[in-house]
């Protein structure tokens, strides 16, 4: 029996290098494995923090898999679906949610994190304090044996682990798979001011970008702060501009220019340069086949459809198990 692959994405709307090299390109790698694979938008997530912006969650949705789409990744070779049109998501969220005890979700490592990010009125709702139980639900009614998730993420997956067995202890039934995580190695990737490219911080080249613009944006982009002149010696891989060589540049040029950084014989401006026409050229396909799916949204929806509808007969099944280990008695249908 092949086993589960599971992820998913906020629908924060187009997406930027970040999230296609640091998520969306391992879940393309994957399709080379024997894996059933399912990736949702977490549109449901997106209100615990958002419920304000909701009108643009289904725009956001759209363009997101629009630029799933066309980054490459297969609605052929893969499940993709709405998390809200699946509704067995909510019902084991709200059955999951009855044995949780309040003090695993405020000991989450993120809760508190994204209440000082946030502020307490963004995150002083029971969504936000319980959106770890929608996280194990999402995961465990497809019986997921994989998440991929970067290092920074292993802590989160032990709260969904620590559920299931939670789960079969008071229902003395194994429904459940305990998802291990699938380490990834997730480039790193700088916005243009030298902090991790988001787009709340504004500091993002994103796929919809033209290619004038991404010149403009790579031009400003911090560099190696060491490099205060020209003639001063840098560390490449401490800068912004060479991690995205790293990804975009042939292996080549990222040797020569990372020496010609450290020995101060090639400047900033012509790095940037070469950076840019390589960024360009590789995204060139993909942004052509971006702008023709903008004009076939009717398709894009229908991919969504097919995909909820196929999720749904996988987690209707698992939600009847879980019916009948908790309520243990013929039950009326």
């Amino acid at each position: 029996m092949k086993k589960t692959v599971l992820s998913g994405m906020r629908p924060t709307g187009i997406l930027h290098l970040g999230n296609l090299y640091g998520a969306l390109k391992n879940w393309i790698n994957l399709e080379k494995e024997n894996y059933n694979r399912f990736y949702f938008v977490a549109d449901w997530h997106a209100l615990t923090t958002g419920f304000d912006d909701a009108k643009d969650i289904p725009e956001n949705t759209i363009n997101m898999v629009i630029d799933w789409l066309a980054f490459g990744l297969s609605p052929e070779k893969n499940t993709l679906f709405v998390q809200s049109l699946v509704k067995e998501h909510a019902e084991l969220f709200l059955l999951l949610s009855m044995i949780t005890p309040v003090g695993w979700l405020e000991r989450v490592p993120s809760y508190k994190d994204q209440i000082a990010q946030l502020g307490k009125v963004k995150t002083s709702n029971y969504g936000f304090l319980g959106y770890p139980v929608l996280m194990a639900a999402d995961i465990i009614i497809y019986k997921a044996h994989y998440v991929p998730v970067g290092l920074d993420q292993v802590a989160h997956l032990e709260f969904t682990r620590e559920l299931v067995r939670h789960f079969h202890a008071l229902t003395k039934k194994e429904i459940f798979v305990e998802p291990q995580p699938l380490l990834t190695e997730v480039p790193k990737i700088l916005g243009l001011d030298g902090r991790k490219m988001s787009k709340s911080y504004n500091n993002a080249i994103y796929l919809s970008d033209t290619e004038e613009e991404t010149a403009k944006k790579i031009k400003i982009m911090f560099t190696d702060p060491r490099r205060k002149r020209r003639s001063d010696p840098g560390v490449a891989e401490e800068c912004g501009v060479f991690m995205l060589h790293k990804i975009f540049s042939p292996k080549e040029l990222q040797d020569e220019i990372k020496e010609a950084c450290s020995k101060a014989t090639i400047g900033c401006v012509d790095c940037k340069k070469k950076l840019t026409e390589n960024l360009n050229n590789a995204l060139r396909p993909i942004r052509e086949k971006r702008e023709d799916l903008i004009n076939k949204k009717e398709y894009v929806k229908e991919i969504l459809i097919e995909g909820s509808k196929r999720a749904s007969k996988v987690a209707s099944t698992t939600l009847e198990e879980v019916r009948d280990a908790i309520f243990s008695a013929k039950r009326l249908r």
